[in-house]
């Protein structure tokens, strides 16, 4: 009896030890990988990377026991970079219902996008940026703007304050601006924000001018727009209305040896810049929409959306102020300011603006890619504008952006070194986000349903 008792407390013994050791194991472990370094692109061969708790806790080229690990992953052969930041990103509005924005969240993941910039606020988004920090939602780390401030909805300056200190008070990383401005009433809203501590960005008001934003010190000016504007020469005299869909109609105008003036006042008062080359080449470029529509990622789009991009892509094909020659002539000036602001600015993020006009979210970055490299971007300058370049905007380079102990376990993993080839990060071996491991086949599982869902609507 007495041995029988003492066996049966061993064996709860030993139960009770194995359960711990299965309770203590670490998240993940990459065996054998070959680590990108984004700050000058060199490459740590044969690293072992142990992740637990959403954080990368250790780095090391000596072999670790596997057994130890809930998930192993074999690196042999791969690379591993830091997720990328998508600057210029949309989250839906509630109206679309939650299916809809949690399906555009993945999108972005599906393609290594581990942190967005949202540029249309909403109250629902500062929730979504809750539950995406505390892990309650499978998302990427969310930044998100204020509602819009533009001509309609700020026209006094007392509209100016009430409303730049309610946003502030309500939690939004900072604030949106858009067309239509008043320059005095945009004046109070600067005024405002550094008084309440919350920065701006966006676009460039006309009555504004492209020197007085960045004399106000903007956090990012994106779609470089106001720079096309800003090199007309006064002696044009033209009426800075009439300057069309972002400076397109000031074009012939436009006098190149003035970029360097500009790109000097950006770097003087620290303003970053969002170029989304890919939205330009997308809406104005004379390809058709139905050409833009053949393309594989559009399948994850609703189908109401599509046809409005459509409309959209066809009502400026038909315009007959849109001709290829004035597009290369834009295309090729704002090459130029891109490259030189890349040189001799303050920065460039990488932002594509998605989901809007034929930009699908995450399977944009591709384009936008294209873009930066049409503009003569290296592949690690570009590279540093969706890791330690947004880690450094936000002043989060402590936790996030490379590949380092105690940073957020936020990664890609692929197949070629993306420095020798970026189209290699179009098709991922798989996306750690916060320590979740997202192997290939689940993403392409999520994919295949939102693809399903997209073509019911």
């Amino acid at each position: 009896m007495k041995t029988t008792l003492l066996f049966v407390f061993l064996t709860f013994l030993i139960a009770c030890n194995d359960g711990n050791q299965i309770e203590t194991k670490k998240d993940i472990l990459i065996t054998d990988i070959s680590i990108i370094d984004v700050t000058d692109g060199s490459v740590l061969k044969n690293s072992y990377v142990v992740i637990d708790s959403g954080r990368i806790r250790s780095i090391s080229q000596k072999a670790v026991d596997t057994s130890f690990f809930k998930t192993v992953i074999n690196g042999s052969g791969k690379y591993l970079m830091p997720g990328l930041a998508e600057m210029h990103a949309h989250i839906p509005p509630p109206e679309v219902g939650e299916e809809r924005i949690n399906e555009t969240l993945f999108l972005y993941l599906s393609k290594g996008v581990t942190t967005i910039r949202g540029m249309l606020g909403n109250p629902i988004h500062l929730e979504l940026r809750e539950k995406a920090a505390n892990g309650n939602l499978l998302s990427p780390r969310i930044y998100t703007s204020s509602p819009s401030l533009n001509g309609n909805s700020v026209t006094s300056k007392e509209e100016a304050i009430e409303k730049v200190t309610q946003y502030q008070k309500d939690g939004y990383d900072f604030l949106k601006i858009h067309p239509g401005i008043q320059r005095e009433v945009f004046d109070q809203v600067v005024e405002t924000a550094n008084s309440v501590g919350i920065p701006f960005a966006g676009h460039v008001p006309v009555d504004v001018g492209i020197r007085h934003a960045l004399e106000s010190k903007y956090a990012s000016i994106d779609h470089v727009d106001g720079f096309l504007e800003g090199l007309v020469p006064e002696s044009a005299n033209v009426n800075p209305s009439d300057n069309g869909f972002f400076g397109y109609a000031f074009t012939p105008l436009a006098d190149t040896t003035k970029i360097d003036e500009l790109v000097t006042l950006s770097k003087a008062n620290k303003v970053w810049i969002v170029p989304t080359q890919s939205l330009f080449k997308r809406w104005f470029a004379p390809i058709s929409a139905d050409e833009l529509l053949s393309q594989p990622e559009m399948k994850y789009m609703p189908k109401t959306t599509l046809e409005n991009w459509r409309n959209t892509k066809n009502s400026y094909m038909e315009d007959e102020n849109f001709t290829e020659v004035q597009w290369q002539q834009f295309d090729a000036i704002r090459k130029k300011l891109i490259k030189k602001l890349q040189e001799n600015g303050q920065g460039i993020l990488l932002g594509s603006d998605a989901p809007q006009l034929f930009n699908v979210p995450g399977f944009s970055i591709q384009h936008e890619i294209a873009g930066m490299l049409g503009a003569g971007m290296t592949p690690l300058e570009i590279i540093q504008a969706g890791t330690i370049n947004p880690a450094t905007f936000f002043n989060a380079g402590d936790q996030y952006g490379e590949i380092k102990e105690g940073l957020s376990a936020d990664l890609i993993l692929l197949n070629e070194n993306p420095l020798e080839k970026l189209s290699t990060l179009h098709h991922n071996e798989g996306v750690i986000v916060k320590g979740q491991f997202l192997s290939k086949e689940m993403i392409q599982e999520k994919l295949n349903e939102i693809a399903q869902h997209a073509a019911n609507n």
